[in-house]
């Protein structure tokens, strides 16, 4: 089990894990308990108790089951579980209410980040959840492209297309949002993670920034369109975006350095004068959530390896002008790298009707 080599190189002694994603991967049980307490424990010896409430039944599993109702203290169980031997990791997401209560019980224990023993397991996607990316991405193509259509109709607003997405996402065969989706349309596209209002459909830059579940593995794309006449300014914007995803895409392969990658595409968009204008990572790893570790950033000390799915996503925004972002999903192969999504990224016209 990948997890407990990681705690071992770590010096772990016991891993309380309480992120339902993570739970997901390490059982393969959906289980969103909202404010409860849900823990997966896992020791050095490999045991592995799951704590949850009642009224979440799972089904036969290799592992040991311990459900508690209201009226039960499930931290006293926790505190019994863990081998306290050593250092005791603790998911970086658990509640600070369920930790400090925990710390009460144990107080000569040493609790510490654990996150990274789970996070770098997942950080290699086997050869199954290759495929279910690949078909999740797929279903993102298939519906970008019934989002152009809605928007060559013309005359919808940026939160009449955003309500429409889950609806294209559920006749292409996806399970819903990975994400909300960013939809942008005239100067709101300047803003990186836009919150899309009544703003129409107008002269000017479009951004779509999506993802859909499959089988619970996400898919994240993002393609940027123009309605109308392009300007001069905007058309040389978009050939510097796309020219640095694809310089960092084309670096990708075992061995490189994720921050060189950042910097593969930063530094043609700045040779073509727009660097000030990239205010964000180049990229993201996703998975089962559609941000995942490792950061594709100038501070990353993450190095490419086989099975690593991240995105390539690097972009330009002029504030009351225009914004642009090209990005794509690329998986690290054993000798170089495969890009997921298969939607077209050049320039995109969208002529008014009429």
């Amino acid at each position: 089990m990948k997890v407990i080599e990681n705690m071992k190189k770590n010096d772990l002694s016991s891993l309380i894990i309480s992120s339902p994603d993570a739970i997901f991967y390490l059982t393969g049980e959906t289980i969103h308990p909202g404010e409860r307490l849900m823990t997966l424990v896992v020791t050095i010896s490999k045991k592995i108790t799951l704590v949850l409430p009642t009224m979440f039944e799972v089904s036969q599993t290799p592992f040991e089951v311990k459900y508690f109702s209201d009226d039960e203290k499930p931290l006293e169980w926790v505190a019994e579980l863990i081998d306290t031997s050593g250092s005791v990791g603790i998911d970086k997401d658990w509640p600070a209410r369920f930790l400090l209560g925990l710390m009460e019980l144990c107080p000569d224990v040493s609790f510490v980040n654990g996150s990274a023993a789970v996070d770098k397991a997942r950080l290699n996607k086997d050869s199954e959840e290759v495929v279910l990316m690949k078909e999740a991405s797929l279903l993102n193509d298939r519906a970008m492209e019934k989002v152009r259509t809605l928007l060559e109709s013309g005359n919808l607003t940026e939160v009449e297309l955003k309500r429409r997405i889950p609806e294209i996402f559920s006749s292409v065969g996806a399970g819903g949002n990975s994400f909300e989706p960013i939809v942008c349309f005239g100067k709101g596209a300047a803003e990186p993670h836009h919150h899309s209002d009544e703003t129409e459909l107008q002269q000017g830059s479009i951004i779509i920034d999506m993802g859909c579940v499959y089988k619970g593995y996400c898919s994240d794309m993002t393609r940027s369109f123009y309605y109308g006449e392009v300007s001069d300014k905007y058309a040389k914007a978009y050939e510097a975006v796309l020219a640095g995803n694809e310089a960092a895409l084309s670096l990708v392969k075992p061995g490189v350095r994720l921050s060189a990658i950042d910097h593969a595409a930063r530094s043609v968009i700045e040779k073509a004068g727009f660097g000030e204008y990239f205010v964000h990572r180049t990229g993201h790893g996703i998975g089962i959530e559609v941000h995942e570790f490792p950061d594709v950033s100038a501070s990353s000390d993450a190095v490419c390896e086989p099975g690593m799915i991240f995105s390539v996503e690097p972009g330009v925004y002029i504030k009351n002008e225009f914004g642009i972002r090209i990005e794509d999903l690329v998986l690290v192969t054993e000798d170089g790298h495969e890009v997921l999504n298969r939607y077209p990224k050049d320039l995109s016209i969208i002529h008014p009707k009429g």
